[in-house]
């Protein structure tokens, strides 16, 4: 078999294959016997029909036929031969087959392209480092949503007020106020006071109880049209907070002894998701400057395919209730980049040597479980799992590519003070 290979870009590939019949004689044979099985011929039992006569009267049929069956077969013989491995489905051209003489076909395909890397230089990626200054307002402000999430629900028989919730029909009605057919939301909550049940409306919503009937004015489908609507209260409740005292902390933080103790934890685990957001950040950006400097080519069929894996992942999540087409155009930048990415961290795994030895393994393993003592018998059993161990041999090679390139990075460190980021969001 003559393989011929025509490299056309750094993805794309022709494969030229010639097979002399001295090669594809047995196979053709035994195709041609195969055939005659299927058939049926006056004086001859199936199976038992002369090649001559087969041939005569089938050679057309069973040439194409060949030819169909035959052009994966040796196609895969020729990658195996070439140790090539196509992204892609190939396709298939020239296709010349000549009884007793040759069968030749040509295959276009893609192939995961080597990214050849620049030389690296000091200082070649600028990053910005956030430090994040808190202050006693944040951690007041997590205090307050741990009373939240531990909050009472009451029912409210005296009137509603600012921060109640409303359980409510609401019934579309037109100008002159007749109902609208089929435009009833049923048992809906609203809280009194948050938009759009504030203003005007949230006037409206006070001092209610069970079986009262309003009407109120809000935004109603895309476009927000204000729209006009019945409202019937079904019931009301009140968030009761507990009280801020040791006895709400042996609940909400039992390894916290006392209040104080639990404001420095709250404010460590602030600390401590601050950092964490830093840490992507800083990563997201000098993945971008890598990516942006070395700009690989990739071929479409592997964009395509990471695409489609992350479409049908957001898909299933939210169970169908999305525009699959809004979401593969949201997320067509995002493949790209990551497929970018893939290539780049691969070619400088290979170029760099970048490895994890089975200590490294074991010693991530092991630190989970001094982290999670009552759980070690889970971890041993999570980690057994070869795709798992794998996750964490990619995770801790991420983390040797981002160091060694962390190296010619220019990193500037910015101070943010969370009051400024509170006034702004206040302003919006």
């Amino acid at each position: 078999m003559k393989i011929t290979l025509n490299e056309l870009n750094t993805y794309s590939r022709e494969l030229y294959v010639e097979i002399p019949w001295s090669e594809i004689d047995k196979d053709f044979n035994k195709f041609t016997l195969d055939f005659s099985k299927k058939i049926k011929i006056p004086g001859f039992r199936p199976g038992k029909v002369p090649k001559k006569i087969l041939l005569d009267r089938f050679q057309p049929s069973i040439e194409a036929d060949f030819v169909e069956n035959s052009v994966n077969k040796y196609y895969s013989k020729a990658l195996d031969e070439k140790t090539i491995t196509p992204v892609n489905q190939g396709a298939v051209s020239d296709i010349d087959f000549k009884f007793e003489s040759h069968f030749k076909f040509k295959v276009a395909f893609e192939v995961e392209p080597k990214i050849s890397l620049p030389k690296f230089k000091k200082n070649s990626f600028k990053i910005e480092k956030t430090e994040y200054v808190l202050d006693e307002v944040d951690v007041d402000m997590a205090i307050e949503d741990v009373r939240m999430r531990n909050a009472d629900i009451q029912t409210v028989e005296d009137g509603s007020k600012v921060d109640d919730f409303i359980i409510c029909d609401l019934q579309e009605i037109d100008a002159s106020g007749v109902p609208i057919i089929g435009e009833k939301l049923e048992t809906r909550y609203i809280k009194v006071g948050q938009p759009p049940f504030d203003a005007d409306n949230g006037q409206k919503l006070l001092n209610l109880k069970p079986n009262d009937k309003v009407q109120i004015r809000i935004p109603k489908g895309e476009k927000s049209e204000l729209t006009d609507y019945d409202l019937l209260v079904k019931n009301v409740e009140r968030q009761v907070l507990p009280a801020l005292n040791d006895d709400f902390v042996k609940i909400a933080d039992p390894q916290s002894k006392d209040l104080s103790e639990f404001r420095k934890r709250v404010e460590q685990q602030i600390n401590e998701a601050y950092l964490q957001k830093v840490e992507e950040s800083v990563t997201q950006q000098l993945c971008d400057a890598v990516i942006n400097k070395v700009n690989p080519e990739f071929p479409q069929s592997m964009a395509d395919s990471y695409l489609s894996h992350m479409v049908e992942d957001v898909m299933s999540r939210n169970q169908g209730q999305l525009e699959i087409e809004k979401v593969r155009e949201t997320y067509k930048p995002i493949a790209e980049q990551t497929l970018k990415w893939y290539l780049i961290r691969k070619a400088l795994v290979s170029e760099q040597s970048i490895e994890i030895k089975k200590d490294e393994v074991e010693l991530f393993i092991k630190e989970k479980k001094t982290e999670n003592p009552q759980q070690e018998k889970e971890i041993d059993k999570f980690y057994k799992k070869p795709s798992n161990r794998q996750r964490i041999e990619d995770n801790l090679i991420e983390k040797k590519v981002l160091a060694y390139l962390t190296e010619f990075a220019k990193i500037k460190d910015v101070k943010v003070y969370t009051k400024d980021l509170r006034n702004k969001s206040e302003v919006k």
